[in-house]
């Protein structure tokens, strides 16, 4: 029987990265997957912390020339309602960054922490999935679907919204759909990004364009209702094409459409609890929302650092049987309330409630007009409490 100090379950990005970053933390790590797909042709767009994050794992510079640098986010009100909220562009120089991050295909994301993992001393990698976890009081016993089996002192939950850990540790969720979907797709243009991403306000929800590492192709998540999402990726591309650019006003000039054209449906999951034991739950196996501010692997990859903080090896530390406990307690409150931000947003857009329009627009008046509001904003938006250390500073 293997044994490991810790087991990390699931090969997705927050995976990866979770193992990576425990490995580099001078842990032994055993990552249980089976290998990726590259079927995956959406997006990920990780803010300046999650890059500084990805930088000291020491991963950033292969990643880095296959991304595209957010320098400028724009939101326009296209509701067509009768109050509507001004145009307000948030630019990174504003709070001192190059860019408040960087959009990744996830292609090259998954590309590049698959190589970063197969050469990682402190990893040994079983791509396989795992067939049943034990979650005791002093190990972990897990048996993989070949029949092997291996021990940890910690077991991490990085296997997605249907978690097999979180279901070991017999933790239940709070899920909510939306009568939504997510139209996603990339697009070329006859116009330069110039390294800005716009984000339409619909009636049905965000319409988010974002820059590709090519100045003349971006990235599209489309928010509709889901009869509507139904009709549009059976369209041609051509018409959808047409669709986009009408809904895009133009802005980048002629549209065609760059590659398959994928339909996810929105909904949320939130687990009554991140951590158990000798038990923790880092991204969706945690939390999932809607593709909407950008918040999605960033609040993950908040999960990491959590994590990774606590279980520093390098002084030989064992790991303890209340860790799971600890780290519920450290994550509750910004998984909780970036949970509430997004949805909150959604509903926002979503509602014909007059004084819920008036609300929205009259807070995104305030941050066009007020510019030390905006940079509050901005800083906020990049990374919690960084507004708020901002303040205290000045």
């Amino acid at each position: 029987m293997a044994v490991h100090e810790i087991a990390v379950i699931g090969g997705g990005p927050a995976g990866m990265i979770t193992a990576l970053a425990l490995a580099r933390a001078g842990r032994d790590v055993a990552l249980v997957a089976p290998a990726q797909s590259s079927g995956d042709h959406r997006t990920t767009a990780l803010m300046d912390h999650s890059i500084a994050f990805i930088n000291r794992l020491g991963l950033w510079k292969d990643i880095k020339p296959g991304a595209a640098p957010l320098k400028t986010m724009r939101i326009i009100d296209g509701t067509g309602r009768l109050l509507r909220a001004p145009t307000v562009s948030f630019r990174s120089a504003e709070i001192d960054l190059e860019a408040f991050g960087y959009n990744i295909p996830n292609s090259v994301l998954v590309g590049k922490l698959s190589q970063a993992v197969e050469t990682e001393a402190n990893i040994t990698h079983f791509q396989e999935a795992a067939s049943d976890i034990d979650i005791g009081r002093d190990a972990v016993a897990i048996t993989l679907a070949s029949g092997e089996s291996l021990n940890a002192s910690l077991v991490v939950g990085a296997d997605g919204r249907k978690s097999k850990v979180r279901e070991s540790a017999d933790i239940g969720t709070r899920q909510w759909s939306y009568k939504q979907s997510a139209v996603v797709l990339n697009f070329e243009h006859g116009l330069p990004h110039g390294d800005i991403s716009t984000e339409f306000h619909t009636r049905g929800g965000p319409f988010t364009q974002v820059p590709l590492p090519e100045a003349n192709r971006s990235s599209l998540v489309w928010v509709m209702t889901s009869a509507e999402a139904d009709a549009m990726v059976a369209r041609t591309p051509e018409e959808i094409a047409a669709a986009v650019e009408e809904r895009m006003q133009f802005l980048l000039g002629a549209v065609k459409i760059d590659g398959p054209v994928q339909k996810w449906p929105l909904s949320s999951l939130v687990a009554n609890r991140f951590g158990k034991g000798r038990m923790a739950l880092v991204g969706e196996a945690a939390h999932a929302f809607p593709p909407i501010g950008a918040q999605g692997l960033n609040l993950s990859l908040r999960d990491i650092m959590r994590l990774s903080r606590m279980l520093d090896g390098i002084d030989g530390s064992t790991i303890s049987s209340r860790t799971g406990e600890r780290y519920d307690f450290l994550r509750k409150s910004d998984v909780w309330s970036r949970t509430a931000s997004v949805d909150l947003l959604n509903r926002s857009l979503l509602a014909d409630f007059l004084p819920a329009q008036l609300a929205r627009s009259a807070g995104l008046y305030v941050l066009s007009a007020v510019p030390p509001l905006r940079q509050f904003a901005m800083r906020e938006g990049v990374q919690p409490m960084r507004g708020i250390k901002a303040l205290f500073a000045s």
